[in-house]
């Protein structure tokens, strides 16, 4: 092992045409990291799907992505077979675990989460206007909103338990999969997974958004952050099937929520991380998130495409974010 983790600024990747003791210093230590991965094999494979190990092309270099994600280069990524949730969890789920634990979700412990600005009736945006994020005023800081109470502690989730479960932080998620007997997939399981057997391909179905008029995931349609015109059928999250499973059989990997990944994000760590089920560094400040959801748009963020990754901090909540569960075989 070389000393203390460091990586190298995207814009200035390592040169890959002659050889480098701090390339070989690097690869050492992401292999060292990847063989220690967490790993969880106990939990029931009930409504999961099992893909058998396997190598694909990861990542993209398309003009419509955002490089300082660090969405390429493209790498040929080698996987260990593993088992994946066919659904994000949902509510039901989730609340199986709340019942059996009596756990709090961080939100609950906070006393609030974020809620988008049009899940709200417009007398309560204007008495929370005051407490949005700078910049970024269609988030509101709700009172009393968590999972069970995605838009403040007057709504519910009674009517939404086949929706995925909300307002849930990366470590909220770590602790519904521990109980579970399962675990997080890494980001690389959750590309291939989302993939559904398509290679290099824009989205989970293929390269048009809407292949003949079809509407295939949760998104926004319309002006953002102003109008959504819900062409999709929705205007806030949805249930997990509502939309055609990729070739895998599974569901909602575009659009509809955001999903937690294991590995912390970094936008340059994966260039000279080992092909071999690579994870993301062994520190750092951010947990990744795939997918997209509800709220994306391809003026503002067209992170519904599969190769797209993004991060947030492990105790951020909200309307948008939640998670699907993994484990090995």
């Amino acid at each position: 092992m070389s000393g203390p983790f460091s990586v190298h600024p995207a814009s200035t990747p390592l040169p890959c045409c002659v050889p480098s003791k701090h390339r070989a210093e690097r690869l050492a230590e992401s292999r060292y990291f990847a063989e220690r991965r967490p790993k969880a094999s106990l939990g029931s494979t009930e409504g999961m799907v099992k893909l058998d190990s396997t190598r694909f092309l990861m990542g993209t270099e398309t003009e419509d992505g955002f490089p300082a994600d660090g969405e390429g280069p493209v790498r040929e990524v080698m996987l260990d077979g593993f088992w994946i949730d066919a659904h994000p969890v949902t509510n039901a789920k989730f609340r199986e675990f709340v019942n059996a634990t009596a756990y709090q979700t961080e939100a609950e412990r906070f006393g609030w989460s974020f809620v988008f600005h049009n899940q709200l009736a417009p007398e309560r945006y204007r008495e929370l206007v005051e407490d949005t994020v700078a910049g970024h005023e269609w988030w509101c800081k709700v009172p009393g909103s968590d999972w069970a109470h995605p838009l403040g502690p007057d709504s519910s989730v009674a009517n939404r338990l086949d929706y995925p479960a909300t307002h849930i932080s990366w470590n909220d998620a770590i602790a519904f999969s521990g109980w579970a007997g399962k675990r997080l997939p890494t980001e690389a399981e959750w590309e291939v997974a989302a993939r559904g057997g398509l290679e290099q391909k824009t989205y989970a179905w293929g390269d048009e958004l809407t292949p003949a008029g079809r509407h295939m995931c949760n998104i926004w349609q319309g002006e953002f952050p102003a109008n959504d015109t819900a062409e999709d059928g929705f205007a806030g999250p949805c249930p997990v099937d509502a939309f055609p499973a990729n070739g895998f059989g599974i569901y909602s990997v575009a659009g509809n929520v955001w999903e937690w990944c294991q590995d912390w994000f970094h936008p340059a760590y994966h260039v000279t991380a080992t092909a071999l089920n690579p994870v993301g560094p062994p520190a750092g400040s951010s947990r990744l998130m795939r997918g997209g959801s509800f709220l994306c748009h391809r003026s503002y963020c067209n992170r519904y495409r599969v190769a797209a990754r993004t991060s947030n901090t492990p105790d951020s909540s909200t309307i948008n974010l939640g998670f699907r569960c993994a484990r090995d075989l």
